[in-house]
């Protein structure tokens, strides 16, 4: 006998897809409002002291906190779910792929709120964890949630999506991004990129440890990534962040070593539109924009990872210049850069954010045999398991040389908040890399379950391996959506910090699901170093920790929401 539709005719199988697909998510959604509600409110209680948020009390219930961060991180997700289904539907292109997508997609992420969220592989949140009792999660049993969990996210679901992935070809972006014109154009084009320029020479990149050549550098300049966001007035393209989230995707996808090029450029031209003079911004965006200038952010130091308040490097006066002393840790693409964006103590009487400034500091690019030539910079590598190909340094400064013009805005003090003001940019490209490197995991382990045999059969007739690349694809599309709208939100000018956060902690988990499931699905092979999805696991696994750990980003977003 046939089980769910499996082993009849296409034609005559039955549809997996709930009747009122659209309704029923829809309606999901404001019992979702109504849980969040209630879990906000149940946090502020816990770390609310004299009518303010208490930091011991933040710490002391930092899981219910982060609870918090991560339900409100599905609820958004569900939310630009739905807005992405809607839109398709309005413009006739929510076929059968996308429908599955969205079904699976509420079906699992309902189920996982309802019986525990996972923080990470150990940490399983669940809804008593944030202090609601059963009367509270009565919400939960609303009709449209209980047929969405049931029948939802089924085998039949799962199975059906993966035969309408191999239809189409191994290497696609499963479903409708819902893109408009121009930036399905631009995403076009990049991927074309990507397969013919950097997908073939990925991997021996990364074996080697070898630097992306600068032949890649230059034509991506010819391309227009360096200065895809900067305004045209200073040589720039001046398109969307959204178009900048497009092309990191798509590039990361090839490799995430090249997702990240633009990424350096990105923030050093954000840090000086929103803080530089008017001369820094003349000077410095062409020179970005057109490649001539290589940026890269000096920011970290040993011992202090996300707290930059902690801060030690100094800069003192010295005439109108600036001499720079001490360490700084895991900067990216430091040797044959010309410019670093390095943030520096000018005040010596504070310890924390107040005193800090950020500098436009010129440096000689480096050779191989020599990289840093500079006078009074030191550098190492530090080698990595994954991510390697702009490496990573150790820098120390002695008396570095920096010109008072270069402190950028012209007025000390003021490099947190400069800083601050790029987070969201950041954090949106993260995500967008994320999204691109899940993506990858995807292309490179649906290709191999088609091509390898076991027991008479393809890998990809197995459910379970079918199932793991069903969910990659689900998962990929709500974080790229995810990803899309906080992208959107910064192009209109609203404050994203919070969005951007949540799709940089989804993206990140997700692009190591995805890549992680991908090495199961190879079995031994993918323990191999020869082997593609190797490389994607060790790349993947950065994700959570750069641009703000996924604890830190839990507690950002946790503030923001009690706030």
């Amino acid at each position: 006998m046939p089980h769910d539709g499996q082993d009849m005719p296409l034609e005559t199988a039955p549809s997996a897809i709930l009747p009122d697909l659209l309704s029923l998510t829809k309606a999901s959604l404001p019992p979702l409002e109504d849980i969040l509600g209630k879990a906000r409110a149940s946090v502020a209680t816990m770390v609310t002291e004299n009518d303010r948020i208490s930091p011991v009390l933040l710490e002391e219930n930092q899981t219910a906190a982060h609870g918090l961060a991560w339900l409100a991180t599905y609820v958004e997700s569900l939310r630009q779910m739905q807005n992405w289904a809607e839109k398709l539907e309005a413009d006739g292109k929510f076929g059968e792929t996308e429908q599955l997508i969205h079904q699976i997609a509420f079906g699992e992420y309902l189920w996982q709120i309802y019986g525990g969220i996972p923080m990470s592989q150990g940490e399983i949140l669940r809804l008593q964890d944030i202090g609601l009792t059963q009367d509270d999660q009565h919400a939960l049993m609303a009709p449209e949630l209980m047929t969405l969990t049931q029948s939802g996210n089924t085998q039949a679901a799962r199975t059906r999506l993966v035969e309408l992935m191999q239809e189409h070809s191994a290497n696609i972006t499963v479903g409708n991004p819902g893109l408009d014109d121009e930036l399905e154009m631009i995403r076009e084009q990049f991927r074309r990129f990507s397969v013919t320029r950097v997908e073939p020479h990925a991997h021996d990149w990364h074996l080697k440890d070898d630097l992306i050549p600068m032949e890649i550098i230059e034509e991506l300049a010819e391309m227009g990534v360096f200065g895809l966001t900067i305004p045209e007035e200073y040589g720039g393209f001046g398109l969307s962040k959204a178009s900048m989230a497009v092309v990191s995707e798509e590039l990361s996808r090839g490799y995430i070593g090249v997702g990240s090029l633009g990424t350096r450029s990105e923030i050093a031209a954000e840090l000086i539109i929103c803080g530089g003079t008017d001369a820094q911004k003349e000077k410095w965006l062409p020179q970005i924009a057109s490649a001539e200038t290589l940026p890269t952010a000096v920011f970290t130091e040993p011992n202090t990872g996300s707290d930059l308040g902690a801060l030690r490097t100094r800069a003192v006066k010295d005439g109108d210049d600036y001499r720079i002393t001490g360490n700084k840790t895991w900067i990216t693409h430091a040797a044959r850069t010309h410019v670093m964006t390095l943030l520096a103590r000018t005040d010596p009487e504070t310890s924390n954010y107040k005193g800090l400034s950020m500098f436009l500091a010129e440096k000689e690019p480096g050779t191989v045999d020599n990289p840093f030539p500079t006078d009074g910079m030191t550098g190492g590598e530090i080698e990595v398991l994954g991510y390697r190909g702009m490496k990573e340094y150790e820098l120390g400064f002695d008396n570095f040389h920096v010109k008072g013009e270069n402190l950028l805005g012209g007025k000390e003090g003021e490099g947190f908040k400069q800083l601050m003001q790029t987070f969201e940019s950041a954090r949106i490209q993260t995500a967008a890399r994320a999204v691109g490197v899940a993506q990858s995991a995807l292309d490179i382990s649906m290709q191999y379950a088609l091509d390898r045999k076991a027991f008479g059969k393809p890998l990809i007739a197995f459910p379970r391996v079918s199932g793991k690349l069903a969910m990659m694809a689900v998962e990929i599309m709500i974080a790229r959506q995810l990803t899309y709208f906080s992208a959107y939100e910064k192009d209109h000018d609203r404050r994203c910090d919070l969005e951007a956060g949540m799709a940089k902690l989804l993206g990140a988990r997700v692009a190591w699901a995805c890549a992680d499931n991908g090495l199961q699905i190879h079995g031994g092979n993918g323990f191999a170093t020869e082997y593609a999805i190797s490389r994607v696991l060790c790349d993947a696994r950065i994700l959570n920790i750069f641009e703000g750990a996924a604890e830190i980003q839990a507690q950002v977003i946790a503030r923001r929401l009690l706030d």
